[in-house]
């Protein structure tokens, strides 16, 4: 074991989650390279590190520290190189020596007991005195609390986020009430502030926990798509979660209302529990709907003629429906077009756009995703972009109950006339409510989408809501055109959605069902089709070609089918770097998806010489690309999304991605694929529903082929319950109709 003494000269890498420090250490014998996990640590502090050499193969010799303790600096040169460091701010090499010719051996002595003296160096006023000596102080209070909180299981990354946000009262909230962890600290939930509670020796049945333990509750159903939970439900849940009976829950609940955490509202003899945000977000998302739903009158024969017009000029052929979706846009400040695939809803927007840009209006188009953003602006000729990006994404808007993260909002609106939202069935509550916040009283908002869809992957019903609440016009697209006839995709997704049963005879030119029974068969058919068969049949790479699954978990559920197809399509090679993160592997060549939105990960198209021509902020929830590099010494991961958008994570982001072979239909929602390929084996009921294969089999292009039971398909087909999603909004229009 060697023992060295010196300083921290300079800190090359760390990663902040779990400590590890690479670093120049300054000896008497000269500088050395040290990699450990560190507490905390900063530049110019003086350590004893007791290690190991071992020698790297690119970076030559280090010291692999196994231990380390804080020193004071002893001598002059050592006292000076500390204070000089940057390690304080606001005292440069200059000063410190000054403040050490002065005081000498008695520096650090008289910086602790007696900071008021540092007066008496020139250019040291009492208050930059006090400064200093606070800093000196904070630091060795902060390497205490960092050891203090990590002995209850913390990594160094919350450890810091402790500190910053309570200081020197850190150890009086833990043990009083470890559970405000879970209010107060982003990265902080109820079952982390569980633990620390329960090794601190907390009881089970405090207060603290019981209440904790139900807004916790209520946030997990809040991620399960729901906006508030009937009461009696909310006890069910916050039962299981804390696992002990909850007999007086009223009393819980009224706590957390006084605290302005929850509202309770009575619905028709029912109580409902709503996280607060959610709750006036619902309200006031039905208040600006109600407020932009102008009405005006409009000839429509006028309107007829110029359709007619535009039908010449272009060669563009409207049905009767199409016509009155047109016509309609032009009367309300708001309007719902809803219809299946090859309903014509794209010629439908089209039409709307020659409409407007004649009358010399100002239009914006968006979508939910950067997939579905693509696909709009190829089927109209027009740039169409993500909600996120046309509300000018800035911060983190899930960070707080107001819409801090969007540059545009009430302040400042979007300057446009009207406003075009495809895909709008994956538009949650939030998203819907940051857009309404962002949209002025005149301005004209055509929501287009397929109401059969899946809902939306966030909270709310926002699509539906709108729909039911008959609240708003709504045109439906019902003939399917002459072209889409020809696709079986098309014909059997209207028959799915009819519940009508589907010929699986295979006669079909892109709709294709291979009858296998077991799930190790499926997959090995799987990776026929993706490696041999598929590519050439629709003319497309074997990345491009989607498996879309309904689960994570089982034997054909996402995780598993990761790593069986990860193997054949992407296999290990020396020259391929990897990188293991908990039960995932990751691998230069790897597809991959975002699975949370990310509002500040920078990413950057560039050319091939590596001229940067386009930046920007955000990835988000859906997105998919390639890992083109993983650097296991910088701790960084690259991957390029659509567009060529280059993104670089730190190792410690890597929980956000996900191997994307096979996907959930969940998670395909707004995209489309040359063709997917739907593996299918008997499964729960509540979620082998029609819904979701309708989506599953709508999200190709050329070519649908599921592998599978022939039994399950048709049940499928059969099961029209969907689970029920809690929310009010509807209630809540109907109440501004009232009103009104």
């Amino acid at each position: 074991m060697e023992v060295v003494t010196g300083y921290v000269e300079h800190i090359v890498f760390r990663n902040e989650d779990n400590g590890y420090t690479v670093f120049q250490f300054n000896t008497e014998d000269g500088d050395l390279t040290c990699v450990g996990n560190f507490h905390y640590i900063s530049e110019g502090e003086m350590l004893e590190l007791s290690g190991e050499y071992v020698t790297h193969k690119v970076y030559g010799v280090q010291l692999q520290v196994l231990s380390h303790k804080a020193k004071e600096p002893e001598d002059l040169f050592s006292i000076e190189r500390y204070l000089g460091s940057g390690a304080i701010k606001g005292l440069g090499s200059a000063l410190a020596g000054r403040i050490v010719r002065r005081f000498k051996e008695d520096t650090i002595r008289i910086i602790e007991e007696e900071p008021e003296r540092l007066a008496e160096v020139k250019g040291i006023s009492e208050k930059k005195a006090q400064e200093i000596a606070e800093q000196v102080e904070g630091k060795k209070e902060m390497r205490n609390a960092m050891i203090y909180l990590q002995k209850y299981g913390i990594s160094t990354t919350l450890a810091a986020k402790i500190y910053k946000k309570y200081k020197d009262s850190v150890y009086r909230v833990l043990e009083e009430n470890p559970y405000r962890l879970a209010d107060d600290i982003q990265g902080i939930g109820f079952k982390t502030a569980d633990e620390i509670a329960l090794r601190i020796g907390i009881h089970t049945d405090s207060d603290f926990r019981i209440r904790s333990g139900i807004f916790y509750a209520l946030l997990q159903s809040v991620a399960d798509g729901h906006i508030y939970l009937p009461k009696e439900e909310l006890l069910k849940k916050a039962g299981e979660i804390l696992e002990v009976n909850i007999e007086d829950i009223e009393k819980y609940l009224m706590d957390l209302s006084m605290e302005k955490k929850v509202v309770l509202k009575e619905n028709e003899g029912q109580i409902r529990v709503y996280p607060s945000g959610y709750y006036y977000m619902e309200l006031n998302t039905a208040k600006m709907l109600h407020d932009l739903d102008i009405h005006e009158e409009i000839s429509e024969s006028m309107v007829e003629r110029r359709l007619h017009k535009i039908e010449d000029n272009t060669g563009m052929i409207l049905d009767e429906m199409q016509r009155r979706a047109v016509i309609e846009a032009t009367k309300h400040g708001i309007l719902i077009v809803t219809g299946g695939p090859g309903t014509g809803k794209t010629t439908t927007i089209n039409a709307m756009i020659h409409y407007f840009e004649s009358e010399g209006l100002d239009i914006t188009l968006a979508a939910p995703t950067g997939r579905a953003a693509k696909r709009m602006t190829e089927a109209t000729g027009y740039e169409a972009q993500t909600i996120h990006r046309l509300l000018e994404v800035s911060g983190n808007p899930e960070d707080s109950e107001k819409r801090g993260g969007f540059g545009r909002n009430e302040e400042n609106p979007l300057e446009t006339d009207v406003i075009i939202i495809d895909e709008v069935s994956m538009v949650d509550l939030a998203l819907m409510y940051a857009l309404l916040c962002a949209v002025t009283v005149g301005t004209r908002i055509i929501l287009v989408g397929d109401g059969n869809q899946l809902q939306s992957v966030g909270a709310g019903n926002v699509l539906k809501d709108m729909i039911a609440s008959e609240c708003f016009p709504v045109v439906r697209l019902t003939k399917i055109f002459r072209q889409a006839t020809e696709s079986d995709i098309v014909m059997n997704a209207h028959k799915i959605n009819r519940g009508e049963r589907v010929v699986l005879d295979n006669k079909s030119r892109d709709f294709f069902f291979l009858k296998r029974q077991d799930a190790n068969t499926i997959i090995s058919v799987i990776i026929t089709l993706l490696q041999k068969k598929m590519p050439k049949y629709v003319d497309a790479q074997p990345y491009d070609i989607q498996v879309l699954t309904p689960m994570k978990k089982g034997l054909l559920g996402v995780e598993r089918l990761n790593k069986i197809l990860q193997q054949y399509m992407n296999p290990p090679e020396k020259k391929k770097a990897e990188k293991e993160y908990g039960e995932k592997l990751f691998r230069e060549g790897d597809k991959v998806m975002q699975i949370k939105n990310n509002y500040q990960l920078e990413w950057e198209i560039s050319t091939k010489f590596g001229l940067v021509v386009d930046k920007g902020i955000g990835v988000f929830n859906g997105d998919m690309g390639i890992i083109t590099q993983i650097n296991t010494y910088n701790e960084t991961l690259e991957v390029e999304y659509d567009e060529k958008r280059k993104v670089t994570y730190s190792f410690q982001l890597l929980d956000e991605l996900e191997l994307a072979y096979a996907i959930t239909i969940h998670k395909s929602q707004g995209s489309e694929y040359p063709a997917v390929i739907i593996p299918l084996l008997q499964g729960p009921r509540q979620l082998y529903h029609r819904n979701l294969l309708y989506t599953a089999v709508t999200r190709a292009k050329k070519c649908v082929t599921i592998v599978g039971d022939d039994t399950t398909f048709e049940q499928m087909i059969e099961n029209n319950s969907q689970q029920r999603r809690y929310s009010g909004l509807k209630d809540r229009l109907l109440e501004n109709k009232e009103e009104a």
